[in-house]
């Protein structure tokens, strides 16, 4: 999954990137409203966790803002990207207030990294229409274990060609575009160009032989997993 991290205290910001790099997430970063709103419009992201008591800058002298701000100009300009809201700010009357203005679930700090990853798995597996087990032919992924394998053979990849397919499997039969794929797998300072996208497939195709399911190119569009005929 490829998320934006809305943090401004460095030390969580610090812990909280390992743990979801570790997870294999690619995250993305803003310590202000001003940082978030930025990112949030120029990227797609596959869920955002955002905390609230934000400064409004970068700037050192920035007045203090709300992670609010954010989400509710996303919600207006349709952006439906899962949020989940981490906060001190855990009073009854605030919880509302966050999922009054689009959040999507509300967990207050100081709170357990695993329940963080199980949060975000739920609230992703409901906007994707997915399930904790996916399958397709022989090809079997188990997203709570993040572990693919075909009938009863564990399937072992190589970092990114398993975001690949994880991607594709999400949901299987789903077309993916090119660049959408791209910009899931990438973060600013990190991006995946055609070509070696391109290459990530080419031995998907041939470790998937087999197994029920294949990766086919609609040209000009994108990628499609499919069952094989």
């Amino acid at each position: 999954m490829r998320i934006l991290l809305v943090e401004d205290d460095a030390v969580l910001r610090t812990v909280m990137l390992r743990s979801l790099g570790d997870a294999g997430h690619r995250v993305d970063v803003a310590a202000s409203v001003e940082e978030a709103e930025h990112l949030w419009r120029v990227q797609t992201f596959d869920a955002v966790l955002l905390d609230l008591n934000l400064p409004a800058t970068p700037s050192p002298t920035s007045g203090l803002a709300s992670g609010l701000t954010a989400l509710r100009h996303a919600r207006q300009r349709g952006d439906r990207t899962p949020v989940l809201i981490l906060t001190a700010r855990d009073r009854t009357e605030e919880r509302i207030a966050g999922l009054d203005a689009g959040a999507d679930d509300y967990l207050g700090k100081p709170f357990d990294l695993a329940e963080v990853e199980a949060r975000l798995r739920a609230l992703v597996r409901r906007a994707q229409g997915t399930e904790d087990i996916s399958t397709l032919g022989r090809l079997r992924l188990d997203r709570r274990a993040r572990r693919f394998g075909i009938g009863n053979v564990p399937l072992d990849l190589p970092a990114r060609e398993f975001e690949v397919l994880w991607e594709l499997m999400s949901p299987p039969g789903r077309t993916i575009s090119k660049r959408e794929l791209s910009d899931k797998l990438s973060s600013f300072d990190d991006s995946l160009g055609d070509n070696a996208l391109e290459a990530f497939i080419s031995r998907l195709r041939k470790k998937l032989v087999g197994s029920g399911a294949a990766i086919r190119t609609l040209r000009g569009i994108g990628y499609l997993l499919e069952a094989e005929v």
